[in-house]
């Protein structure tokens, strides 16, 4: 479930993939932050339904292992819960995967012989790593799965070896106020609702040789 809109306040603006031109017009790294420090592959994929994503998620869960970190970056609502809740679903782990906004992060073991996983929401963690080292996530990572909303920019440190997940609003645009957001609090991507609201495009970016020849474009 996205945090509600008076919880996370609206972040400014990100480039998309591969845009090269930072804030201020200078050049930046290209893709996601830190992305440029290894072996790139890169995938993006049009998600039309909230169900469709719980069930990318569902499918990705079928490329994870111990050990391995992936970023999830994306607007208020974007569904990087219901993403992550497909993730559960496929590592077949106990209990609801909800966003872990009041806790930071939440722990699901595993029901079989798969990976515990650990869910991350870093929004209130202005920092990097060392604000997070109540959350032990560099022991917790050899292994588990370790999936970090918001966490660009402030976990990169954990692995040179990662997957980012971006995910955007296939319009380009945001909710009016007071849409896009279920008497819930559940962004628009997690409400299961379906329309052209709802379209996303979802880009993964495996850096490091870990994820040099996974077929992305298989999940589709």
């Amino acid at each position: 479930m996205e945090a509600p809109h008076d919880q996370h306040p609206a972040p400014p603006p990100q480039a998309p993939p591969g845009d090269r031109t930072g804030a201020d017009g200078t050049g930046s790294t290209s893709g996601p932050e830190g992305a440029a420090d290894g072996p790139r592959n890169e995938t993006t994929l049009t998600v039309p339904t909230a169900d469709a994503m719980r069930a990318l998620g569902l499918r990705l869960a079928g490329l994870l292992r111990a050990g391995d970190l992936v970023l999830l970056t994306g607007e208020l609502g974007a569904g990087k819960t219901t993403l992550t809740r497909g993730l559960g679903e496929g590592l077949d782990v106990r209990g609801a995967v909800t966003s872990p906004t009041f806790v930071i992060a939440r722990v699901h073991p595993p029901l079989g012989d798969g990976p515990p996983l650990v869910h991350v929401d870093a929004y209130r963690l202005g920092g990097g790593l060392e604000e997070m080292e109540d959350l032990d996530l560099d022991v917790s990572l050899p292994d588990s799965v370790v999936v970090v909303e918001w966490g660009e920019g402030k976990v990169e440190e954990l692995t040179e070896q990662r997957l980012h997940v971006v995910l955007t609003r296939a319009t380009g645009q945001d909710a009016p106020p007071g849409e896009g957001v279920a008497p819930s609090g559940e962004g628009v991507g997690d409400t299961g609702s379906e329309g052209a609201e709802d379209v996303r495009t979802v880009t993964l970016v495996g850096v490091g040789p870990r994820w040099a020849a996974e077929d992305f474009g298989a999940l589709g």
